[in-house]
């Protein structure tokens, strides 16, 4: 399906296309040609257009309180922040279109918090929220329970499961939930959601709460941690209704 958005790509492989077959074209009519095949008066029209469309995604969100991003990625590439269209959800968008420019295939966009794990040491936590996706590869809820000396304990992403794994594609609000034991030798406890490749991915309703031994774990793996020292002991603002 044509999509305005690669209007500009278009118009490049029509003169390459053209140059060819020895049909020397300037990019500017070239431009002109790719505005016309969407029905547009010229190519002015359809830059202002794509303007529009772009502006949004490229206007800065505001981060939640309590909340900070990781990952491999930057602003140049995603945007993360509260959704001002969605009250009480949090977004993580790829702002670069695929094939165009840097090439996000397995990069992965971060929002989490890191907080001390003594107040939870011998329980079983489970981590639950909503999840929704637009064109997404992946969007996905993690937890990860660390001790000391950079060594992880558990761990879960969801992204090795065969039921009730990560979002693909385009889904409504969808329930996930992650439940994993908090050792007695365990330092910090490190959880969110993220968007691995393209698209965008929300988060809402989030919940951490202790479970009995009936609720099964969902995975262990072993990894590595940081610093523990300056992290909060409590989790907050998992509704992100703090700014």
């Amino acid at each position: 399906m044509l999509d305005i958005s690669n209007a500009k790509s278009m118009a490049r492989t029509l003169r390459t296309s053209l140059s060819e077959r020895c049909i020397d074209l300037p990019h500017s009519a070239c431009l002109e040609l790719v505005a016309r095949q969407f029905g547009f008066s010229d190519w002015n029209v359809l830059s202002a257009r794509l303007e529009e469309l772009e502006a949004p995604r490229t206007t800065p969100l505001t981060l939640p309180k309590d909340w900070f991003v990781v990952g491999s990625v930057s602003d140049k590439t995603h945007r993360f922040g509260l959704d001002p269209d969605q009250p009480g959800a949090a977004l993580i968008e790829s702002i670069v279109a695929r094939g165009q420019g840097k090439d996000l295939t397995g990069g992965i966009a971060v929002m989490m918090q890191s907080i001390g794990a003594q107040d939870f040491l011998g329980q079983r936590l489970r981590l639950t929220a909503e999840l929704k996706a637009e064109d997404a590869d992946d969007a996905t809820l993690w937890m990860r329970v660390d001790g000391y000396e950079r060594r992880g304990l558990s761990f879960d992403n969801m992204m090795e499961r065969q039921t009730d794994g990560p979002l693909k594609g385009t889904t409504n609000w969808t329930r996930r939930s992650i439940v994993l034991d908090v050792s007695e030798l365990a330092a910090s406890l490190h959880y969110g959601f993220f968007l691995k490749g393209y698209g965008r991915a929300w988060a809402r309703n989030v919940r951490i709460e202790a479970v009995g031994n009936e609720i099964p774990v969902t995975m262990i793996r072993l990894g590595e941690t940081g610093d523990v020292s300056r992290m909060p002991r409590r989790p907050a603002n998992l509704n992100f209704c703090e700014r």
